[in-house]
């Protein structure tokens, strides 16, 4: 199971979660957000992270001038776009060599349906709970939603996630599942993520895999 860290900000806490070596590490570029990144990132830090952790850069409804130039200052590996992206513009960033990220908000009239046009542009869907923000709502969602997924693109699940689900997502088991998105549920304040949090859900997700290989 992958694991991506979302709205990272601070360069002591990026350091930290680096630590963690989570799979993918996130960050915002959403100005309404909280946990928007702002000017004050350094470039330099991201640059220096490991290569094996993937930097994406979340978006929403953003131009895709403004997005490559975020990817570009940052060395970002993905975009993440958490609007109402049309499948053509996630193939615009297809294009230019990103590879994309789209998150869907989902609620009890969701459609798997509506994902196939996006299919062909897209290397994972994030499926978080559909909320007032664009994401970091905090909230759960009902996870049988997507008992009959069958679609090809690979996912991402969010919203809510906390370390008391630790139990049932280790058992979780849905078709095309790969990773987990963390965000609101292992902060101590707004960007700021509880490390010891992080290090507690990290060793329960990773101890299986662990105890295989020995």
């Amino acid at each position: 199971m992958m694991l991506k860290v979302c709205g990272m900000k601070y360069a002591d806490n990026i350091a930290e979660v680096a630590g963690l070596e989570p799979d993918f590490m996130g960050f915002i570029f959403y100005s309404r957000s909280a946990r928007y990144v702002g000017d004050a990132l350094d470039a330099r830090l991201l640059q220096s992270l490991p290569p094996r952790i993937r930097k994406v850069g979340v978006f929403v409804d953003e131009t895709l001038d403004y997005m490559r130039e975020q990817i570009i200052r940052y060395s970002l590996d993905m975009a993440q776009l958490h609007g109402c992206e049309t499948p053509a513009q996630c193939a615009a960033l297809q294009a230019v060599g990103v590879p994309v990220i789209k998150a869907f908000g989902v609620d009890a009239a969701f459609s798997l349906a509506q994902l196939e046009p996006y299919v062909p542009h897209c290397t994972y869907f994030l499926f978080d709970t559909k909320g007032p923000q664009p994401g970091g709502n905090g909230a759960l969602f009902d996870w049988s939603l997507l008992r009959d997924y069958q679609l090809p693109v690979p996912y991402l699940l969010a919203g809510g996630l906390g370390l008391e689900h630790a139990e049932q997502l280790q058992r979780l088991q849905l078709r095309g599942l790969r990773g987990l998105d963390l965000n609101s549920r292992f902060e101590a304040a707004p960007a700021v993520k509880d490390v010891a949090k992080l290090r507690q859900l990290f060793r329960l997700l990773r101890q299986p895999a662990a105890s295989a290989a020995s």
